[in-house]
Order: C-alpha cells, then sequence, then structure tokens
C-alpha cells in the first residue's frame, strides 16, 4: 500500500561518501506523512532509476532532497 506521495521534487545535492539513504526537509516529510528511517522507493523521472532506500530528516525549512551513499549515482542536481 502506498502510504505517501513527493511528486516532482528535484534533487538539490547529492553525497557519494554515506552509508546510503535519502535525507528530505523535515517540513516535506512532515506534510507527505514521512518517518525518520522509514522504507521509502524514489523514482527519478529524467533517468528512469529506481531504488529503495530510506529517510533521513533534514533541516526543517531547507527544502533539502540529498542522495546519499550509491544512490547519489542514480540522479543529478535538479533531476
Amino acid at each position: 500500500m502506498l502510504a505517501a506521495k513527493i511528486h516532482n521534487a528535484k534533487i538539490t545535492a547529492r553525497r557519494l561518501h554515506y552509508g546510503g539513504s535519502i535525507t528530505i526537509d523535515a517540513k516535506i516529510m512532515k506534510e507527505a506523512g514521512l518517518l525518520p528511517n522509514q522504507r521509502v522507493v524514489v523514482v527519478n523521472l529524467n533517468n528512469g532509476a529506481r531504488f529503495d532506500t530510506f529517510v533521513i530528516r533534514g533541516k526543517e525549512g531547507s527544502g533539502v532532497i540529498e542522495l546519499n551513499g550509491p544512490a547519489a549515482r542514480l540522479g543529478e542536481v535538479g533531476d
């Protein structure tokens, strides 16, 4: 069952040398009903990449959507 959807979010940063995950602005997480460490599916409309990872809470109001670890190779800033 799909619990939440963040549509048309843009990648704001990539951090390759990190264990994994996606960092999302705490405000966006709250609005989408996402919890820290929750498993999510990420789909990149620009390159077709689709992968599972977990959420890390970013600074509230920062607008951050950051791919971390190996997932950072699956998208570019602005995707």
